[in-house]
């Protein structure tokens, strides 16, 4: 009896084990189902955002309008753009898997690689002939550049192109629009000394009232020793002269004096007429239109001659020091250095017009293989928020027609001596 007992607790106790085990199992499949099911919900969330890259690469590619082409190691298509389908005129689908070279004009097939046996090369700007939907060619500028794999192998290549007709039309346009601007750049130039050459009407006159009046002054002086010389020479013409009275008559005309007054008289003529031409000459530099050309200059004497034209109009108490060295031989164009000279002044003296005296001081020195020259006045001087506009062309602070390009208080930076 004691030994049935026992086994009934045995096999009780082995039934009680099984059903832990079943219950094991049915917790672990459980486990595993929940797992299976976050597993399909992530899947389901990554393969949606995989398919909307996809549709945004898509896009984007089709939305390029350069050719774009990627070939594996042997030139075979793996994928194309739209564009390019678009010029061949074939579906994009159709175009996987053909070889890159069948695309090309028979010419151009072994001039871009040798040829589908050849390995994969880089290409930049190679201009090729494509085969287009209508069945003619044309040309096409091609970058083709290699792709590496994840470890760093080359796995192929990617084309780029571009039509050339569509770049040639981009550079003409770009050509026209540069020669439109040098033109405009050239008139804003000559209109700027014109507008200067009007300011300085006063001053110029003034300079050439000085050596012609010198002149006049001394033509009337001739005038009246030619008068004497006319009496005189009559006197010893005349029938009957004796040298006494001829003698008395050149001491009362005192034609010794005006014999010995002669070469001053011309002197002062000559040099009159030299200073009337040298400031005519200087205009025509200033106001002739040129081509920029670039010669080696005199900045003390454009600097000092700038200066002197613009003080000689400026109305009211402006002074000017300069403190310049004796000779500055540069590399440049002496109308364009005198107009920024001349416009750097007028800005100063525009600055100090509201001040009881205004003041100038042009200072330079040698830096960095070259001339600096510093223009500073005791003037308000630059706002911090025009500091930025400073060299944008047409930016002024001035009223309408009374505007340089120039600030006062700037700094002129001439060319070196080597002409750099």
């Amino acid at each position: 009896m004691a030994e049935a007992a026992r086994f009934n607790d045995t096999e009780h106790d082995a039934d009680h084990s099984d059903d832990a085990v079943w219950l094991e199992v049915v917790r672990k499949m459980d486990e595993v189902y929940q797992d299976l099911l976050r597993y399909e919900v992530e899947l389901e969330t990554k393969n949606a955002e995989l398919e909307s890259l996809r549709q945004f690469f898509a896009s984007v590619l089709d939305s390029i309008s350069d050719v774009l082409i990627v070939c594996d190691l042997e030139w075979r298509i793996e994928a194309v753009n739209a564009a390019l389908s678009r010029l061949v005129g074939q579906a994009q689908e159709t175009l996987i898997g053909a070889s890159f070279f069948s695309l090309l004009a028979d010419t151009d097939r072994e001039r871009f690689c040798g040829g589908t046996g050849m390995p994969v090369v880089e290409r930049h700007d190679c201009e090729c002939s494509v085969i287009t939907a209508d069945g003619t060619t044309t040309p096409v500028s091609f970058n083709c550049t290699v792709r590496r794999d994840l470890s760093g192998r080359v796995s192929g290549v990617v084309i780029t192109g571009r039509p050339v007709g569509e770049l040639r039309r981009a550079y003409e346009a770009l050509r026209e629009a540069h020669e439109a601007l040098q033109r405009t750049q050239g008139q804003l130039v000559h209109s700027e000394k014109m507008a200067s050459l009007g300011r300085l009407v006063a001053g110029v006159a003034h300079e050439l009232n000085n050596p012609i009046s010198f002149v006049l002054g001394n033509v009337l002086a001739l005038k009246r020793y030619a008068e004497r010389f006319q009496r005189f020479f009559a006197a010893c013409a005349a029938e009957g002269a004796c040298a006494p009275a001829i003698q008395t008559l050149r001491e009362q005309l005192k034609i010794d004096r005006a014999l010995a007054d002669l070469p001053r008289l011309i002197a002062g003529l000559e040099e009159g007429a030299q200073r009337s031409r040298e400031i005519v000459d200087a205009l025509k530099r200033f106001s002739a239109v040129d081509g920029g050309e670039m010669h080696e200059v005199e900045l003390v004497e454009v600097i000092r001659r700038g200066v002197h034209w613009v003080t000689s109009s400026v109305r009211g108490a402006f002074r000017v020091d300069l403190a310049l060295p004796e000779s500055m031989r540069v590399w440049g164009n002496s109308g364009q250095l005198q107009q920024v000279v001349m416009n750097l002044v007028q800005n100063a003296a525009d600055a100090t017009a509201d001040l009881p005296e205004g003041r100038l001081s042009i200072t330079a020195r040698e830096e960095n293989g070259g001339w600096r020259v510093d223009f500073i006045d005791n003037g308000p001087g630059i706002r911090p928020e025009h500091l930025p506009h400073l060299f944008e062309p047409f930016f002024t602070t001035k009223p309408v027609g009374q505007g340089n390009r120039f600030g006062a208080g700037d700094q002129l930076w001439s060319g070196g001596k080597d002409g750099g």
